[in-house]
């Protein structure tokens, strides 16, 4: 999660953004889109820039319409990260947001979900990830942080393990962090976002419903 790439192309964050709302969930606030009655959640870890990146809630609400309850949580706790603070480097940044704290921050949010009578969830990340349930892994041709080279790598680790399903695809032309923070006016560039929610809504669609 660290290195200049990681940062490229910041949104314009707005806490307003999106068709769902703001609430807490296992004890952080978070973003929800889509109906609490519903058995099946999609849990969303954002990137460094938080769960009020316009895009990023775009994608929720659009998981939330194929029939998901759609959660993004802000595990930054109102700090995403600013490249503009120069005296702050995005080294420093992750050294306050680790991703064992995350993950240990996630417990509680799920227990939350369980709650409510939801009975299965899934997860989507940007930048966080791990490999003990199915997973799916669309990744940029232009990335320096996980460039192809180390996506044939992952996947032939993964195909080590046939107990867990998996799906690699590598979307030419595009580079790190596209699916979330594209440009609206580079058409190319959309459809290649857009192609990849479609291949995230299939993978939730075989393993959650």
């Amino acid at each position: 999660m660290s290195g200049p790439q990681c940062c490229e192309n910041p949104p314009a964050l707005n806490p307003s953004s999106g068709t769902g709302h703001v609430e807490e969930i296992g004890g952080l606030k978070s973003y929800v889109s889509g109906t609490s009655d519903c058995k099946f959640a999609v849990l969303f870890i954002s990137d460094v820039y938080g769960f009020e990146a316009p895009n990023l809630r775009k994608l929720a609400d659009k998981v939330a319409s194929a029939g998901y309850y759609a959660v993004v949580p802000d595990f930054l706790h109102g700090d995403p990260y600013n490249p503009e603070n120069t005296e702050r480097p995005i080294q420093a940044w992750i050294k306050d947001h680790g991703t064992d704290k995350g993950c240990e921050e996630a417990k509680p949010v799920i227990e939350s979900l369980k709650q409510k009578g939801i009975s299965k969830i899934g997860a989507v990340g940007f930048c966080w990830g791990g490999v003990k349930v199915p997973i799916t892994v669309l990744g940029a041709e232009v990335d320096h942080m996980s460039p192809p080279e180390l996506m044939k790598q992952f996947e032939e680790a993964l195909n080590a393990k046939p107990e867990v399903d998996k799906f690699i695809k590598i979307f030419p032309g595009v580079s790190h962090g596209w699916t979330v923070r594209y440009k609206p006016e580079d058409a190319a560039v959309v459809k290649a976002a857009e192609e990849a929610h479609q291949d995230m809504l299939g993978w939730f669609q075989k393993h959650i419903k």
